[in-house]
């Protein structure tokens, strides 16, 4: 019996055992624009990028115009001194990734985050300049600009500027983040300085100005990248780095690229799936994921049903237990990514799967290839001309390192932490690292980032993206399913409630209304350890209607997305 035939009987079998769980509750409709969509999570981000469109910019003009806007109205995980990644896919068919991950500092160390005893400090690598990456991000957003966009650098960074320099009325959500924040900006007098109003908290519809980082955005506007990696803001990085034992230098700033990678490309049930190469590991995750999937009949199963939770729960884990083994940054340590994305790999990864019974992640090693990132933000771009663009950047943690660069207004990363720091440690996310992602000078780190777009007869139908680690190629992988396996439309398939597992620990998350509670039974009866959370991930997507003309956003409630479209 084929391993395929084995996978198809038992979801059948599945499918008559378990009852299946009904699907969510309707969503409000989808956005819809007929000559362009903007999804992000702000207003008036994708406001800034929306009036390029209209101006005449491609969807890549305008998600350079939104990647700046959040850094000014989303400052938790908006930046100028983080990184990322962009899929763009252009109207002829034409596509890439933009890289611009952030880079160990030139005299970082393989153990600069182990005390004596060889022990990682985890505050090391997640607080203060010690554990910030050389900033990627203005690289990136203007290489992307430089190669694929229509105009002018003071046309994508006019919108925010201005939002920086005349202020906005801060939301709700921007309140109770920045307010929970405090007492850890208060250990950096530039961040108080500039997120709070002289040590309290902004409320609900005050005015936020950054004029700090309205100087930034005018230097870059200007001169270009140079106006970030030399020069007066470069200085003020060095200097805010050194302050607080930080390591970052002018060197490393001068010598920053971004780079443009072969995108990877997968399929799932005939359609196209392209998303981020290493160093992020989402899109093998996602592809590991989905090449699973795919050998199981989810429809009959129904949607989180006690089976079809099973299949993407074995799924999850088997994909995460190679990301520990094999990822890395490919410019440092040879990859095996062709092996790793093959069905018959996953076919043979799931030769041990038991429909039912769960498989203890202590038993579940990485396989043999050989035969065969927490806030982050994402935002998803579609234009009259038929490009597409999907962008997910980060600061890592929730505003970074905490630290604000002095005079310049803006947070840096703490993306070190997403290095193995000693093998068989975890991360932030629980993630557990190996060998190939541990610290080297110039290496970028493993992210979890999942920019994807999905294609279906050689045009684009469905862009995403998520925030949320670890969780984020879980949930890119859910919404592709519940879109196309499940039938529902773009703004259904982001609300739908959504689980998580990672192989290690051994839990299966699951958010408020996912699982009813004979699934939650079952699955326990199946040998799972089971979690309610509030929030596994937050996705944005669009999807884009051939026939009838339309482009639909899907903002995600979960963190008061916003779609617009005109």
């Amino acid at each position: 019996m084929t391993s395929r035939s084995r996978a198809l009987i038992l979801s059948a079998a599945a499918a008559l055992l378990f009852p299946q769980s009904r699907l969510p509750a309707a969503s409000h409709a989808p956005v819809r624009g007929r000559n362009g969509m903007v999804v992000s999570a702000d207003s008036l981000a994708s406001s800034a990028g929306v009036s390029v469109l209209r101006r005449g910019g491609n969807a890549v003009d305008a998600a350079v115009a939104v990647g700046f806007a959040l850094a000014v109205t989303y400052p938790e995980a908006g930046n100028l001194g983080g990184g990322g990644f962009m899929v763009i896919r252009m109207a002829g068919g034409e596509s890439t990734m933009i890289d611009f991950r952030e880079k160990a500092p030139a005299a970082s160390t393989r153990d600069m985050y182990l005390d004596a005893g060889g022990r990682p400090i985890r505050e090391k690598s997640l607080t203060g300049p010690l554990a910030a990456g050389v900033p990627g991000t203005v690289d990136g957003l203007l290489t992307a600009l430089n190669e694929y966009g229509s105009l002018g650098r003071e046309d994508v960074i006019g919108p925010s500027l201005a939002l920086a320099d005349l202020g906005f009325p801060v939301t709700d959500h921007l309140a109770r983040a920045l307010g929970g924040e405090i007492p850890r900006f208060a250990i950096f007098p530039s961040s108080m300085k500039t997120f709070t109003r002289k040590g309290r908290p902004y409320r609900w519809g005050d005015t936020l100005r950054q004029p700090d980082l309205a100087v930034t955005l005018r230097a870059i506007m200007e001169r270009g990248a140079e106006g970030f990696y030399s020069g007066d803001v470069a200085a003020r990085i060095v200097a805010e780095v050194k302050k607080d034992g930080g390591i970052i230098t002018a060197d490393d700033l001068r010598d920053y690229g971004s780079v443009e990678r072969d995108l990877l490309v997968g399929s799932y049930r005939g359609y196209e799936i392209l998303t981020a190469a290493p160093p992020s590991s989402g899109g093998v995750l996602l592809l590991q994921i989905l090449n699973s999937l795919e050998r199981f009949d989810l429809q009959r199963l129904g949607w989180n049903s006690s089976g079809a939770v099973h299949a993407l729960a074995g799924s999850c884990q088997r994909a995460f237990a190679d990301r520990s083994e094999y990822l890395g940054d490919p410019d440092f340590v040879q990859v095996p990514v062709g092996e790793l994305v093959s069905k018959e790999y996953s076919a043979a990864r799931l030769a041990d799967f038991d429909s039912m019974r769960a498989s203890p992640s202590a038993r579940i090693s990485s396989g043999d290839p050989s035969l065969a990132d927490h806030q982050t933000t994402h935002y998803c771009v579609a234009d009259r001309f038929g490009n597409v663009v999907s962008v997910t950047f980060t600061l890592n943690g929730l505003f970074g390192c905490k630290a604000v660069v002095d005079g310049a207004g803006f947070f840096l990363n703490n993306e070190m932490d997403d290095f193995t720091v000693k093998p068989g440690a975890l991360n932030m996310f629980s993630l557990v690292g190996g060998a190939r992602n541990q610290i080297e000078p110039r290496k970028r780190m493993l992210s979890s980032m999942t920019p994807t777009i999905v294609v279906k007869d050689n045009r684009p139908f469905l862009v995403l993206g998520a925030r949320g680690g670890s969780r984020i190629p879980t949930t890119v992988a859910q919404i592709i399913a519940n879109v196309i396996d499940f039938g529902m439309n773009v703004q259904e398939a982001v609300d739908a409630p959504r689980v998580h597992h990672q192989w290690i620990p051994d839990t299966l998350l699951y958010e408020k209304r996912a699982l009813e509670s004979d699934v939650v039974r079952n699955l326990g009866s199946m040998g799972y350890v089971l979690q309610e959370v509030e929030v596994t991930a937050r996705a944005e997507a669009l999807m884009i209607d051939s026939a009838g003309g339309w482009v639909l956003g899907g903002a995600d409630p979960r963190e008061e997305g916003y779609a617009l479209g005109y």
